[in-house]
């Protein structure tokens, strides 16, 4: 049975199609959470474009030798790189149907969260004999992917929902949810730093566990997700409804999972059970609405 399911699991995991569920469960939270039935069209969206970014990613940043990679997620990824090429291309490409069935608003968006994400690993700056790209500025590794996630999650569904009259919601409250997510995401993606810790040293990238040190970075991580529990209470002032403790649960279940990681933790770890926390968020919002 083991091994019938690790191919199934290492292609989900590996080729980023469960990093693009996550994103397709975080657009279906944020439409729960404004009252809105999702748009398909924004789904398909973020569940192609997240395959294509991952992707493209991986294939830029492809080392010397990938079959003696210490990652199993970049020894699989190159043993299998005619599909992910093709993959990645058919991706992208998928992109552009789509692109005309949204709004101006909505374009304008994707546009500058294509742009950050695809020149967050192009080494466009040259600092002596040395190039480096968006990523290796000091701090700003973990607040780009957060911000095109945030943005991606949140604010591309309530244009689309907005343009669609099928949503009627404050200014302060699309800023607190914006808020909310910022944080929540941005406490998901310190453990990937801790991770990486020795690697980003080496190449000179300034995560906040290299800055602050990894103690620090834990403890940052939950001091976002107390924030995150503050700003839903606060949300379209709902105050203890059936939404806020299924979010809290995942908060809570989020700051233990980010407590138990370690550097020397298996990638599985990180990309099933850390990044599947933003599927299983939603999952327990359709759970908790049952009563």
């Amino acid at each position: 049975m083991k091994k019938l399911v690790k191919p199934v699991v290492d292609f989900l995991l590996f080729s980023n199609v469960f990093m693009a569920l996550c994103a397709v469960a975080q657009a279906l939270v944020t439409f729960h959470l404004i009252g809105s039935k999702p748009q398909y069209t924004v789904l398909a969206l973020l569940f192609t474009s997240t395959i294509g970014v991952y992707n493209f990613s991986i294939l830029l940043s492809k080392p010397t030798e990938p079959k003696k990679s210490e990652y199993v997620r970049i020894r699989w990824f190159f043993s299998h790189h005619r599909l992910m090429v093709t993959f990645t291309i058919v991706s992208i490409l998928s992109l552009v149907p789509l692109f005309f069935l949204i709004s101006t608003e909505s374009r304008l968006l994707l546009i500058f969260l294509g742009i950050i994400s695809f020149s967050y690993s192009i080494p466009m700056f040259t600092l002596g004999d040395k190039k480096f790209g968006l990523r290796h500025i000091p701090g700003l590794k973990q607040f780009l992917i957060t911000l095109v996630w945030t943005m991606g999650s949140v604010l591309l569904p309530i244009l689309e929902a907005k343009n669609m009259h099928l949503t009627n919601i404050s200014m302060r409250d699309i800023s607190i949810l914006l808020a909310k997510r910022f944080l929540f995401i941005g406490a998901l993606t310190v453990p990937f730093d801790i991770r990486d810790l020795f690697d980003d040293r080496r190449l000179g990238v300034r995560t906040i566990p290299v800055i602050w040190g990894e103690k620090r970075a834990y403890l940052f991580c939950q001091v976002l997700l107390a924030g995150y529990i503050v700003l839903m209470f606060l949300y379209r002032n709902n105050g203890f409804n059936h939404d806020f403790w299924a979010l809290t649960l995942t908060a809570i279940l989020a700051g233990w999972l980010i407590f138990k990681s370690e550097w020397e933790k298996n990638e599985y770890y990180y990309f099933f059970y850390m990044d599947g926390v933003l599927i299983l968020q939603y999952l327990l919002l359709l759970l908790f609405n049952q009563f």
